[in-house]
């Protein structure tokens, strides 16, 4: 069984981890939030992963069991927030969206994690107030509980082009089409289309961070273009995959 490593206090630092690099299993007594300036950071916890380009930063509620994994060389910026510390009020992991100043703030704020000063305190308060305005974004891949779903999910995710039909998936694993659509929704909250989705954009952020031609990964990710995939991607990250920074 793996040991779980308990940190009271998240830190705030700044890290290089290089690509493929992981931060084991642990927790906080503290909120933290994950950013990476480089590369492209994935956070996993019992209920799922959230991936995070640099557009985006993930946030790690208090008391959450969680490791990181770096795609591509990661220059990783954390910051540990009080427990009472939540802008957004959320309970559970999320991706936010970073503005150009929020990168900023973030960037600024942990490259001096020991210094406290009342410029520091300054650029905390006005960190914490720029989360205030970050909408949750919906990049959350939801690990299923249901055996049958689980399945599925290994299937899809050890090839995400797979571009077999529901009822084709079914046959395989010995279920119905209608019985999967039913399960996905009151597992996950997500129609099969929605969850093969999520699932071949997370694929394809991992490609991309290790400078895979963009035609390259609409092609492993199951998209019949470049120019759908780049449509998906805009529409999901608000840029396209050429400019990820």
């Amino acid at each position: 069984m793996q040991k779980i490593r308990h940190t009271p206090v998240a830190p705030t630092r700044t890290q290089r981890l290089e690509s493929g690099g992981e931060i084991d299993a642990h927790r906080h007594d503290d909120h933290q939030i994950v950013y990476a300036s480089h590369g492209i950071v994935a956070v996993t916890t019992d209920a799922g992963s959230w991936v995070a380009p640099a557009t985006r930063a993930i946030w790690i509620p208090a008391g959450t069991v969680h490791r990181h994994q770096a795609h591509g060389e990661l220059d990783l910026h954390l910051v540990g927030l009080p427990a009472t510390d939540n802008p957004l009020g959320l309970a559970q992991p999320a991706v936010l969206a970073v503005s150009p100043l929020l990168r900023e703030l973030i960037v600024a704020y942990t490259r001096t994690p020991e210094e406290e000063s009342p410029r520091r305190r300054r650029l905390r308060a006005v960190m914490l107030d720029q989360l205030t305005t970050s909408p949750e974004q919906p990049l959350h891949l939801p690990t299923p509980t249901d055996p049958l779903l689980r399945e599925l999910h290994d299937i899809l995710r050890a090839d995400p082009a797979d571009n077999r039909s529901l009822p084709e998936l079914g046959r395989q694993i010995g279920a119905g089409a209608r019985t999967l659509s039913r399960r996905l929704g009151a597992d996950l909250g997500l129609t099969y289309p929605q969850w093969r989705t999520q699932i071949r954009l997370h694929h394809a952020l991992v490609l991309l961070a290790d400078d895979t031609p963009v035609t390259v990964v609409a092609h492993r990710c199951g998209w019949s273009s470049a120019s759908t995939f780049i449509d998906v991607f805009r529409r999901t990250f608000g840029h396209t995959p050429g400019s990820r920074s």
